[in-house]
């Protein structure tokens, strides 16, 4: 791998720092262009997790009660620590692992495509789940929560510029972009598979950035902050590194495990 972690974070922060909202530039008289077709990167395609930290929660189901990291506070963890899995079998909840907050995590492929105009679709093949990303839209009131939630997208322009720093070159730059996604109304679920808990009180703020290397390779960082006032002490913060790959080579949709 080309990159590492600590420069993955270096380019993540200093892309945050320089990011400033607006929206594509408009035709001179005209509307802005629709998100589509003014999207100042592209992250569509066949991704595969490049696990390269946290490798004991990613790829193998925890202890019973290992929380390392997760910033549960009391109630999270005495929730934690009553984990079944036979309990989520019987009551056919074997995905609440999967839900928006933990689903860029769990290691395996993404095939993003645009729906429409104005929505970004991500499904994945562990556990065979779908996000909608939808711009310019807000959740309609009474919107029922769901394990993926409602996600409103927005592009956040930013000038190109290097990473810089711990010896990366100039070429592995941010693409003149990033995406934000803000997502609400989401059912109860677990940050990781051993039952760390979060709430339906939970919110979660993504950053999609895409670098790519001299070798013409392309990385994706999606940049999580999962905030949930009823089990977490602080806001939980992942950063989690993507590959694009050529072609759908490895896509295997399988359900939802409990274990």
């Amino acid at each position: 791998m080309r990159l590492g972690r600590h420069s993955f974070h270096s380019f993540l922060a200093l892309a945050l720092c320089s990011a400033v909202w607006a929206q594509p530039p408009a035709g001179r008289g005209g509307p802005p262009p629709p998100p589509r077709s003014g999207a100042p990167i592209d992250i569509t395609g066949y991704w595969v997790s490049v696990v390269s930290e946290d490798w004991r929660f990613r790829m193998f189901t925890p202890p019973k009660g290992d929380f390392a990291g997760v910033p549960l506070n009391a109630e999270g963890t005495k929730l934690g620590q009553a984990w079944d899995p036979a309990k989520d079998e019987a009551a056919g909840q074997q995905c609440k692992s999967y839900g928006m907050p933990s689903i860029m995590r769990i290691a395996g492929r993404f095939h993003i495509t645009w729906d429409n105009d104005t929505t970004l679709k991500i499904e994945t093949d562990a556990g065979t789940q779908t996000r909608l990303l939808h711009f310019g839209a807000t959740p309609l009131a009474g919107l029922a929560p769901s394990l993926q939630g409602f996600s409103a997208a927005s592009w956040i322009r930013t000038a190109a510029r290097s990473r810089g720093g711990e010896g990366q070159p100039p070429a592995g730059a941010p693409a003149g972009g990033s995406l934000q996604v803000v997502t609400t109304s989401l059912l109860p679920g677990y940050l990781r598979k051993n039952g760390a808990p979060y709430s339906d009180k939970t919110s979660v703020t993504e950053y999609f950035d895409l670098v790519r290397e001299p070798d013409g390779d392309d990385w994706m960082i999606v940049k999580t902050l999962v905030n949930d006032p009823a089990y977490l002490t602080r806001t939980f913060v992942t950063s989690t590194n993507l590959k694009r790959q050529r072609d759908s080579a490895g896509w295997d949709p399988s359900p939802c495990s409990a274990r």
